[in-house]
């Protein structure tokens, strides 16, 4: 490995570090500055509602889960914990944090690789045909799905599709975790407004790209039209799209909690609901990090990716600063597209 790449990466895990702690400190503020008692909510089912119970009781609850510390104390005792990859006990159900998503991540995992999966398939041909049509009607109409799709609520596309596809023709089931088929309308669901995001982002830079002049050079040189369009313009292209992958994964994450949800689905977003509803500030923290830390591998996994499909972009000045100055500079061509 090179100074220049290990530096980078050293830096960058320092950010991501950064990223996680702001995450654990922000997160902990914000729910012990709620009026509410988590303890309280506990032992009215976790239903976000307190009831009269015995102060003795309650006292000897907050004391087991060290809720009576002073909060310097707690965020001092939390952040030591999760250093050591402790995150803590679930007030709710006394279960290690991190059984309980170890647990609840296959299913949400397998659930969004899928919708992932179906949205770049989608976001892409979408993005394609939109462009290659030769009739304005056809470009119009495939350039309107994007924004349609992005506008649309996710939990109303699940809904529908319940509707549609479980109830009137019983071809998928409408919840559950059984089976392969019962993966389908949730990952359809999820991945709609991913896609429309590729598709947009993808669109606009194909326009872009096939405007510029190396194009021109392109098709003088006798190159093809689905070599001009997949080759050059597509490459120039996916450094936009690129960009917004992090965008992409909060949409995956976020959407999940209304998926799962829909569907009745065990996995992180119903864990988070359950989680949110009983204020259980320990499970709550531990979600909130593992979607910091997706985030911030996401990223890192782009950055190093920009410099493979575009070889002008360097670590050493920031992949991701590179990378915006690159899809700016779009009339100079990938090395090597118009050959």
């Amino acid at each position: 490995m090179s100074s220049t790449l290990a530096g980078y990466l050293a830096r960058r895990v320092g950010q991501a570090v950064l990223v996680l702690w702001a995450a654990f400190t922000v997160t902990f503020v914000i729910l012990y500055l709620l009026p509410s008692d988590p303890v309280a909510v506990m032992l009215g089912g976790g239903q976000g509602e307190q009831v009269d119970v015995d102060p003795a009781q309650l006292a000897a609850l907050r004391a087991e889960h060290g809720l009576d510390d002073p909060l310097p104390v707690q965020y001092a005792g939390a952040l030591w914990r999760t250093l050591h990859l402790d995150l803590g006990t679930s007030i709710s159900n006394g279960a290690p944090v991190t059984r309980l998503i170890g647990d609840a991540l296959p299913q949400t995992a397998l659930l969004a690789a899928a919708a992932f999966a179906l949205a770049l398939v989608l976001g892409v041909g979408t993005a394609l045909a939109s462009t290659w049509a030769r009739w304005g009607w056809v470009r119009s109409l495939l350039l309107a799905l994007p924004p349609l799709g992005v506008s649309l609520p996710t939990f109303w596309v699940g809904l529908l599709l319940v509707q549609l596809l479980s109830f009137r023709l019983p071809l998928f089931p409408a919840l559950g975790n059984e089976g392969a088929a019962s993966l389908v309308l949730p990952a359809v669901t999820l991945a709609v407004p991913v896609s429309a995001s590729i598709a947009q982002v993808l669109a606009r830079g194909l326009r872009t790209a096939l405007a510029e002049p190396y194009v021109e050079t392109a098709r003088a040189k006798g190159a093809s039209r689905a070599r001009v369009h997949l080759r050059h313009a597509l490459r120039n292209a996916t450094i936009p799209a690129l960009t917004i992958a992090g965008v992409v994964v909060g949409n995956l994450l976020a959407g999940a909690v209304v998926v799962e949800t829909v569907f009745s689905r065990v996995g992180i977003g119903r864990l988070t609901v359950t989680a949110v509803n009983g204020q259980d500030i320990p499970l709550v923290q531990g979600l909130v990090l593992l979607a910091a830390a997706v985030f911030v591998a996401t990223n890192l996994l782009v950055d190093l990716l920009y410099p493979v499909v575009d070889p002008r972009i360097r670590l050493l000045g920031g992949a991701r600063a590179s990378a915006r100055r690159t899809a700016r500079a779009t009339a100079r061509p990938v090395v090597g597209s118009t050959s």
